[in-house]
């Protein structure tokens, strides 16, 4: 299907918006992995390193690699204790975690608006 915008460049605009928006994502969220890990994160408190790993399906190397470089940026918090005598790690999504994610949100909810307003 080929679609022209009227004189205005209505079509044009939207999706030289969309695109630049999508440019615009964080690419350390938008990775699919980091993606499910903050998404889980966002709704709780805070979740044992097991918890998540059964959430995510995510081997344990898997999800270590990934919630070191959300830690590393800030968006993840992570505290290790002992319970009794068995390590626990615990992950929280930091208040920065916390605002990237409604920031990915926000955007990738405007790009799929914009999509849907230039298909019909």
């Amino acid at each position: 299907m080929t679609r022209e915008g009227d004189a205005s460049g209505a079509v044009e605009d939207d999706t030289s918006a969309a695109a630049e928006q999508l440019v615009g994502l964080d690419r350390l969220l938008h990775e699919p992995a980091r993606l499910a890990i903050v998404s889980c994160l966002y709704v709780i408190e805070k979740a044992d390193f097991v918890f998540l790993q059964n959430q995510t399906g995510f081997t344990a190397g898997n999800l270590s690699s990934h919630v070191s470089k959300l830690e590393d940026a800030g968006y993840v918090g992570v505290e290790k204790r002992f319970v009794g005598k068995r390590p626990q790690t615990l992950l929280t999504l930091t208040g920065a975690g916390r605002a990237a994610f409604d920031d990915y949100r926000s955007t990738m909810r405007s790009v799929l608006d914009g999509v849907d307003a230039a298909t019909n």
